[in-house]
């Protein structure tokens, strides 16, 4: 693959953009400087850098972010920050997209992903992922509440019956409890049906996939091959 078109396939800029940075000595590839925009390498597992950021080639990148409040799971954000502003530009560039949405004032878990395949796995309704929430109620969780819960609730303009599953009470007003769709603000309404308020909500997993215990708040990892597989 042409030199310029690795650093343009990630993220670092348009071709336009990569091939002035090659010329003017900006890259070096292992190590070595290379002004030839047309000299060809196998992208797997190449080394460069750029200004001597250095760079390992990734054909597709997936990340695991630990989303804050305040922030909107959108390019075009209307009240809020995006959470593409605490990301690389150059996820940017390359097209880095979120796998799925949290609302702004959601906290936890959030993938986000440039590999089309990767996404449309983890969303489509058929998939069925678990994601596991634990939320906070503005009133005492009952069990007559959980077990409306578990036995599935009807929410307006959706079709079908939403359940909850592996329900857990935590506390008198923590809940944590697993769901399998992903509609509009689900749990919220959920909750909302049974008669109660979710006053905060946090997403602690994805699949089989736990949101790292090393990431602080606003902060990103890769995952690697075995993250996925949990998945």
């Amino acid at each position: 693959m042409r030199l310029d078109k690795i650093l343009h396939s990630q993220g670092i800029g348009p071709r336009k953009t990569c091939q002035m940075l090659i010329q003017r000595g900006a890259v070096r590839v292992n190590g070595l400087l290379c002004k030839n925009i047309k000299e060809s390498f196998n992208p797997i597992d190449l080394n460069f850098s750029v200004y001597g950021d250095e760079y390992t080639y990734q054909e597709h990148v997936y990340i695991a972010l630990y989303k804050p409040t305040g922030y909107e799971c959108s390019h075009q954000t209307s009240h809020h920050a995006s959470v593409f502003e605490l990301l690389p530009n150059e996820f940017n560039e390359r097209g880095v997209q979120t796998v799925g949405r949290l609302d702004q004032d959601t906290t936890g878990l959030l993938l986000l992903s440039d590999d089309g395949q990767f996404i449309q796995a983890l969303t489509h309704p058929k998939k069925h992922v678990g994601k596991v929430y634990v939320m906070t109620t503005i009133e005492p969780i009952t069990a007559i509440q959980i077990q409306q819960l578990e036995e599935g609730v009807a929410l307006r303009n959706e079709t079908g019956i939403f359940k909850a599953h592996d329900v857990e009470q935590l506390d008198e007003y923590t809940l944590r409890m697993t769901i399998h769709q992903g509609v509009y603000h689900q749990v919220k309404r959920m909750i909302t049906v049974v008669g109660n308020h979710v006053t905060q909500l946090h997403r602690s997993s994805v699949g089989g996939l736990d949101l790292p215990v090393s990431l602080e708040v606003g902060e990103w990892v890769y995952l690697t091959a075995e993250d996925r597989a949990k998945i």
